[in-house]
């Protein structure tokens, strides 16, 4: 096991570094002067110069991308100048929403899939089996921001259950934050679990046709034993190997939610970002989003191995 995990903290690393690689280079050659870019086309030559010095633009390439290294291994992932706040305390103050967010929509994706693959599976090629499909097929299909849509029209405008946007923060309370992040989890949750109850299913539907099943049905199991104490367990490898992209991507991704409804997060950061050139926020929280889907990656492959120790002998 100790070598599996090895293995894997190479190979993070690698990925962590290669990815510092590239993130520099695609800012590196963006079309015109940052600096000019963040002021505006009226600033000053002596504006630009100046903002050029501070961020140090007028360094070679190779000492610049040393020097941002330098200071991520510190905690240091550059200053904002639109804000005028460190970009590592900006990314500390949105990740206690979009972490909540994420965790809260992998929660009900993973609810509602589970049981749904299961039940599919167990009913192979009926008529319930195939409207299953059909739903989830349509769940695939539709874009989160259209059930974002949706859910804010029935659930805050008709019924006024819960808030169209924003966010309460969490100084209101547990509940009243929550309650701000329910709309956005379901919405991004919807998709998901359309996607996971169908690998679900096929992932049982594969494993119940394996040999060892048929062994212990033959023994006298019954089929839903069978299902929920051999079947479930092998075929968890490829589900959760989908919970963890999407783990992943709900945190990477929620720029259309968060925009939608008014959500301080992580996503709405990179957006305002983009369109007020703060090329530094950008740099720093891409960077920290790559960091989380690989470190949540590796997370997942240790995950493998323990559902299956068939990995961890192939490892050695």
């Amino acid at each position: 096991m100790s070598w599996f995990i090895a293995r894997r903290l190479l190979s993070l690393a690698v990925t962590l570094l290669l990815a510092t690689v590239v993130i520099f280079a695609v800012l590196e050659i963006v079309p015109g002067d940052p600096a000019r870019l963040m002021l505006g086309i009226n600033a000053t030559d002596d504006a630009v110069a100046t903002l050029r010095e501070q961020l140090g633009l007028n360094q070679p390439v190779l000492m610049r991308y040393l020097s941002w290294i330098a200071g991520m291994f510190q905690g240091d992932l550059g200053h904002s100048f639109t804000y005028g706040s460190p970009v590592a305390e900006l990314i500390g103050e949105r990740i206690v929403v979009s972490l909540p967010l994420a965790l809260m929509a992998l929660a009900i994706s993973t609810a509602i899939a589970i049981p749904v693959g299961i039940y599919a599976a167990s009913r192979r090629g009926s008529a319930t089996d195939t409207a299953i499909m059909a739903v989830t097929q349509f769940g695939i299909a539709v874009p989160n921001f259209w059930f974002a849509l949706l859910l804010v029209y029935f659930f805050a405008i008709f019924l006024r259950w819960v808030p169209a946007g924003g966010f309460a923060g969490w100084d209101e309370g547990i509940a009243s934050g929550f309650r701000s992040l329910l709309l956005p989890a379901v919405a991004l949750a919807l998709p998901q679990a359309a996607i996971l109850s169908r690998v679900a299913r096929s992932a049982i539907i594969e494993v119940l046709g394996e040999d060892f099943i048929r062994t212990a049905r033959a023994k006298g199991l019954t089929r839903r034993a069978a299902l929920w104490r051999h079947a479930l367990r092998n075929a968890l490898i490829p589900v959760v190997t989908i919970m963890g992209l999407q783990f992943a991507f709900l945190l990477a991704g929620t720029i259309i939610i968060e925009n939608v409804f008014y959500l301080p997060g992580l996503g709405r950061l990179v957006y305002q970002a983009i369109t007020q050139h703060d090329l530094p926020v950008v740099q720093g929280t891409v960077l920290f989003l790559v960091g989380f889907v690989v470190v949540t990656n590796f997370l997942v492959d240790i995950t493998y191995a323990w559902i299956d120790p068939r990995l961890r002998r192939r490892g050695r």
